[in-house]
């Protein structure tokens, strides 16, 4: 007996909309018609549409299921292909769920950006926001050593930095910068690549500098960017001395600012 549209699409897992598609993009033949004008499936139909379903769960792209499904002489290099995207996929994924399981744990924020989930409770929002630029700024490896800055931070410096008022005086403003001048200059020891980051950029030099201008001119505030300024400026003028480093490492990459 033959099958309507719908027994078709029901006997085959999937739905109405779906055989017409495949009927659209030449995927699926298009029946005869009975008498009163509804089509008729045949086992034919049944069976040509369980290997369209087959392929596209195995991932194939609809616009190379007739191919494959035909057998043609690429076919074996495009299920490598595929099996090469879907590695990749699980791979993703895989790396999703690590992540997810992080933020989880130190019920962070779901956005926060990989690997700083331990942190993510010391960050200012000004901070957090800047690390979200530097994974669009910066490659892995610097991004890696901005987690190991952030880890070893202990937080106080950074949260003087951030609940710095507008208004601060400058007795507080300059006992600050020289505070932070000290983590920088051990900062600039352990990661030589602060002071001339061009290797490590995934922007051009002037795309960073940009968008490094824009974004603290926007999150800090006047006295704040003052600190951040005072600071860098003494850090690269003194030199480094590791006896004068404090071991805190606020999340402030200063030694952009002056780009």
């Amino acid at each position: 007996m033959p099958w309507s549209t719908r027994e078709l699409a029901d006997l085959a897992g999937t739905t109405v909309n779906t055989v017409r598609h495949y009927h659209r993009v030449g995927l699926l033949d298009e029946p005869e018609r009975r008498y009163n004008g509804y089509k008729q499936y045949g086992v034919g139909h049944l069976v040509s549409l369980l290997r369209i379903r087959r392929l596209a769960e195995l991932g194939v792209p609809l616009s190379a299921i007739g191919d494959v499904n035909a057998g043609a002489d690429h076919t074996p290099d495009a299920l490598r292909e595929l099996d090469t995207e879907l590695q990749a996929s699980i791979e993703r994924l895989t790396k999703a769920r690590g992540e997810i399981a992080a933020i989880l744990r130190e019920e962070s924020p779901a956005h926060t950006p990989a690997g700083f989930a331990s942190v993510a409770s010391r960050l200012s929002e000004a901070d957090s926001s800047m690390i979200h630029i530097y994974t669009q700024l910066y490659d892995e490896e610097a991004l890696a050593d901005v987690q190991k800055m952030a880890e070893a931070d202990s937080g106080d410096l950074s949260a003087d930095i951030e609940q710095l008022p507008v208004d601060a005086d400058e007795e507080t403003r300059r006992a600050l910068a020289e505070r932070l001048a000290r983590t920088l200059r051990q900062n600039f020891i352990d990661y030589p690549w602060l002071t001339d980051p061009a290797a490590h950029l995934s922007k051009s030099e002037l795309i960073t500098a940009e968008t490094f201008v824009e974004a603290v001119a926007e999150l800090y505030n006047a006295a704040q960017l003052d600190v951040l300024v005072r600071a860098n400026a003494l850090a690269r003028a003194t030199g480094a001395d590791p006896d004068m480093a404090d071991g805190q490492t606020p999340m402030k990459h200063q030694e952009g600012i002056e780009q």
